[in-house]
Parts: C-alpha cells; structure tokens; sequence
C-alpha cells in the first residue's frame, strides 16, 4: 500500500514538472522566449524528383480534392510512365543491352504496407502493378515473368514499351555498345514522388526504366523499399535517383529517414545522406545521386552530388521547381 501511494506522489510530482514550464509560460507575460513555440504542419504538399511539373500537378489535382496520399503519388507517377517523351520512366524508356524496356517501381503507404515491381515487361503502368503486389498478395516484390503474369491476371494490358524513337537510339548505340553515366544526361533517372494529404499522412511512390542499355536483369535502388524509396508515417518520407548502386549500398531512402527521426531536418538529412555516399567514394566524380525528402511538418530538402538535380513542390502557395544544393559546387 505505501509502495502505491509512493508511486502515486511519484507520478504527480513529475507531471507538475513536465507542465511547469507550460504553466510558466501562461504567468510570464513579460518574457517571451519562455512561450512554447507552435509547430506549423503545411499540408497537403506534393513533390517529385526532377521537374516532372505535370506529375505533380497531377497529385495536387487528387489532393485538393480531399483525397489520399497513396492515390495522389500513385496518379502524379503515372503521368510519367505514359508519356513517352520521358524516356527514363514507362513507355517510351530506353531499353537493355539485349533491347528490352525492362521496368522497375515501387509504391508505400502511411501504414508501412509496400509493394514492389522488378524487371517487369510488357506493362505500361508498373507503379500500379506494384500498388496491387502490396494489396493484393502476401508478397512485397514480384519479379519478371512472375510479375508480368500477376499483371496480366489483374486485367493491365500488353503494350509494347519501345518506341520509335527509343528503337532508334538503340540500333545507334550498339554501333559501339559503350555503356557511360553522363552526368544530368537523362540515362538513368527516376520519378520519386511522396505526399501528405489533408489528414496528414504520408505515402511515396518510385519508378523508373533503369539505366539505358543495362546488362540484362540489372535492377536499381528504385523498387527496392528502403533504398529508392521509404516512409514512415510518423517521421517523413525520402526518396532518390541517379546511380542506383550507390544509393543500395547506403540504403539511402532509409537512412535519410531514420536521421529526421533523430532531429535533423529534411534539408540535412539529404546533405548527410550524400555525404554518406561520397565518404566511400572519395575522389570520384562520374555519378549523380539526388535524395529528396520530406518530413512529418511539411518541411522538405533536397541534395545531390552534381550540380543540376531539382525537385518539383506543389502546395497551397504555388508550383515551383526548387533548386538543390550539391556537393561538387561546379
């Protein structure tokens, strides 16, 4: 019984110390650096890699109207895998070294639930495929025939992904079969985009055709959760492009994520992600990585190791591409 009633006084007097300063700052008038600050949360917000302006113009539209994030990152992507003057993203992507539009996607809801996409061919929308392996199935990745398979069963239609101008481009290259990173030369880059919506929850979807003329089965960081893409609805959301390789072997997406939780901001959090990367590649100069990310309040940042990566952000204030610090200045 003494031991309760000690618990008891215990519980109350740390109460008393947790709202004091609160209490404090109720009586203080005259001081008000002792006024709690209020935390301002912007939602909804929309933002992609790159400046795919029609994507999120697009998952604003869904937005604005009230509805959910997953809804949002998944119809702003699919703008860009239809377009097929995107040739790193859908149809229209350029292809393997065989000549195989090979596509890779993956897609993540504020509950943790995910659902992933390799190698996957034929298929024009691989964000919704993916979307219907996470709710759909017990699985989080399918993979090449097994998932063309699964996409077909789900109703998706064949499509052929190579276009003229992509088919073109191929037949030139194998004139030298010389596989290079250009650095911002759109060879390898991916739509990443994340969201919250007006309730304040936060989803991410990343897809993309891969590296141009790739040995044949190569997948990237962008359909692998917590690499090219990972959220976690109390904390924020990252995601990332460029050289697929490097951001795995940091599990980018992921660490970008865990460092916001520890305090640092979206911003920082890019800026150490690639630090991370550089630290293991020092002196190196012949890739790009861009992080993007975004965190519980609305905040985002961006970094990359070259100059020239953007993001796209759409809220309530206006549609810009927001520029992005970089490691190497020039």
């Amino acid at each position: 019984m003494q031991r309760r009633k000690f618990l008891k006084k215990s519980s109350l007097t740390t109460a008393g110390l947790l709202s004091a300063p609160i209490l404090a700052s109720c009586k203080t008038e005259n001081k008000p650096e002792n006024v709690p600050v209020t935390i301002v949360v912007k939602k909804p917000v929309a933002i992609c890699t790159w400046n795919f302006m029609n994507a999120t113009a697009k998952a604003w539209e869904v937005l604005e109207k009230g509805g959910n994030a997953l809804d949002a990152v998944e119809q702003g992507v699919m703008v860009e895998e239809a377009d097929v003057t995107n040739e790193t993203v859908g149809v229209g992507g350029r292809p393997d070294r065989e000549g195989n539009v090979t596509l890779d996607a993956c897609i993540m809801d504020k509950d943790g639930n995910c659902g992933s996409v390799v190698y996957l061919q034929n298929i024009a929308h691989p964000i919704s495929v993916a979307r219907k392996v996470m709710e759909d199935t017990p699985h989080i990745i399918l993979a090449g025939k097994g998932a063309e398979q699964f996409a077909y069963e789900k109703g998706f239609k064949k499509t052929d992904l190579l276009t003229e101008s992509t088919r073109k481009q191929y037949e030139e290259w194998k004139k030298e079969s010389k596989y290079e990173t250009v650095i911002n030369i759109e060879n390898h880059d991916t739509i990443g985009m994340l969201a919250i919506d007006s309730n304040g929850d936060i989803a991410g979807a990343c897809t993309t055709s891969g590296m141009a003329y790739k040995v044949a089965g190569r997948v990237g960081d962008s359909p692998i959760i917590g690499a090219g893409l990972y959220v976690d609805n109390e904390v924020g959301g990252a995601t990332a492009t460029g050289v697929g390789e490097e951001v795995i072997r940091t599990v980018g997406s992921f660490l970008i994520v865990e460092l916001m939780r520890q305090g640092k901001s979206p911003q920082e959090a890019c800026e150490e992600g690639v630090k991370r990367i550089m630290k293991k590649n020092e002196g190196r100069e012949d890739f790009q990585i861009g992080f993007l990310a975004i965190n519980k309040q609305g905040e985002t940042g961006g970094y990359c190791v070259h100059p020239g990566f953007t993001y796209r952000e759409y809220t309530q204030d206006g549609h810009e591409n927001q520029p992005v610090e970089s490691f190497y200045k020039k």
